[in-house]
């Protein structure tokens, strides 16, 4: 078993702003890639769990077997377990720990997947080999992971443009990869992956309900979260910089024609 540890510092850190983002996510609108290759009986391993909420969905694909959500970031699991506990979900449990160094056996699971996870880790080859440790031979690992540099949105403010170039920087201060989707499948080739196959979806946010929801989250995030916090402590940008990203993003949300695409990259990897 590896017994290295994270080098990376996780971007948007759990600020209420991040996790009400990351809450929003479910199998279906997250890992509907992965879904239709889930058995019943499976055992399988949820790395960078979050909030939990993706976790919970995929307990109900596999009511005769088991899942287990890992979050390096314990405080979080709080949440996670209040989630399984509200929907009565008992085929769960929820463990603090480092996906860089797993403590369970080769061979364990039948699944281990990761969502918008590699991109913020400081070796996500060396990752993915001790997913791919875990997961029985004939198993599957399985990952999604944005692409910064190809958010496209409607009207092009200067603002968000900033934000972008903005979150590069913070990304790469912290030791990640905000450009991991065009890279993932090389990444899993690297693990030691023959069999990787791909796929590229998108979250699309255009009704006025889904804009507001975007556009109120990054106007609290561009200022209060750990992604803020960076930023002004490593002088990638100043407080006013901040507010003025956070301004656009409000000015993005009010225009009735707001758009929004976010790709993400997937791999299914089938250990031989």
């Amino acid at each position: 078993m590896a017994t290295k540890s994270e080098s990376a510092t996780y971007t948007h850190g759990h600020h209420a702003s991040v996790v009400r983002s990351h809450s929003w996510r479910t199998a279906q609108n997250s890992i509907a890639f992965l879904l239709p290759h889930l058995k019943p009986d499976m055992k399988i391993l949820d790395i960078g769990c979050g909030p939990g909420t993706i976790t919970v969905d995929v307990a109900s694909y596999v009511p005769q077997g088991h899942i287990t959500g890992l979050e390096r970031a314990g405080s979080i699991l709080t949440q996670a377990r209040a989630n399984a506990d509200a929907k009565g979900v008992t085929n769960i449990d929820f463990v603090e720990g480092d996906a860089n160094a797993l403590s369970y056996a080769d061979g364990t699971f039948d699944v281990v997947f990761c969502h918008q996870v590699l991109q913020h880790v400081g070796d996500p080859v060396g990752m993915l080999a001790e997913m791919k440790r875990v997961v029985k031979r004939g198993g599957i690992v399985a990952a999604r992971e944005a692409d910064y540099g190809v958010f496209v949105w409607y009207p092009e403010l200067p603002g968000l443009k900033d934000w972008q170039d903005m979150y590069d920087r913070v990304a790469r201060r912290n030791g990640g990869e905000p450009n991991a989707g065009r890279m993932l499948h090389a990444w899993a080739r690297k693990a030691g992956f023959g069999d990787v196959r791909c796929s590229c979806t998108m979250w699309c946010y255009a009704s006025e309900e889904d804009v507001k929801w975007w556009s109120e989250s990054w106007v609290e995030r561009a200022v209060a979260s750990s992604f803020a916090t960076t930023a002004v402590e490593h002088g990638l940008a100043t407080k006013e910089d901040l507010e003025g990203i956070s301004k656009a993003w409000r000015e993005w949300g009010e225009d009735q024609d707001a758009w929004i695409s976010i790709p993400s990259a997937e791999i299914l990897c089938f250990k031989e």
